[in-house]
C-alpha cells in the first residue's frame, strides 16, 4: 500500500512564499512523475506544476516564475516552492505520483491535500 503525504500548507500575506512537501511511503519500486495539483472553491482542480523521473518539469502559465517544482528520489518526495504569492493561489493543493509497485506496476495516487490561503 501507497501513501501521499503532504505538508507545508498555510496562512500567508500577499507576496509571501511557502514550500509544499509531498513525501510517498509504502511498497514502492520507483517513482515516475510527480505532479501538484490545486483546487480553489467553486473551480475544477487544475494541474500546476510536474516533474518527470528525468527532471524535466512543466509548469500552469498562472505560476510560471514565481513556483518551482523539485524531487529527491532517495526521499521520495516531491516539492513545490511558491515565491511571489497572489490571492488567486488560494486552494487546496494536491500531490500526485505515478508510482510502480512490484506486483501491481505502475498506478496513480494523491494525497489527501493541503490548504494554502494567500491574504490580500
Amino acid at each position: 500500500q501507497v501513501q501521499l503525504v503532504e505538508s507545508g500548507g498555510g496562512l500567508v500575506q500577499a507576496g509571501g512564499s511557502l514550500r509544499l512537501s509531498c513525501q510517498a511511503s509504502g511498497s514502492i519500486v520507483s517513482i515516475n512523475m510527480m505532479a501538484w495539483y490545486r483546487q480553489a472553491p467553486g473551480k475544477q482542480r487544475e494541474l500546476v506544476a510536474l516533474i518527470t523521473k528525468s527532471w524535466t518539469t512543466n509548469y500552469a502559465d498562472s505560476v510560471k516564475g514565481r513556483f518551482t517544482i523539485s524531487r529527491d528520489n532517495t526521499k521520495n518526495t516531491v516539492y513545490l516552492q511558491m515565491n511571489s504569492l497572489k490571492p488567486e493561489d488560494t486552494a487546496v493543493y494536491y500531490c500526485s505520483a505515478n508510482i510502480v509497485q512490484r506486483y501491481s506496476g505502475a498506478q496513480n495516487y494523491w494525497g489527501q491535500g493541503t490548504q494554502v490561503t494567500v491574504a490580500s
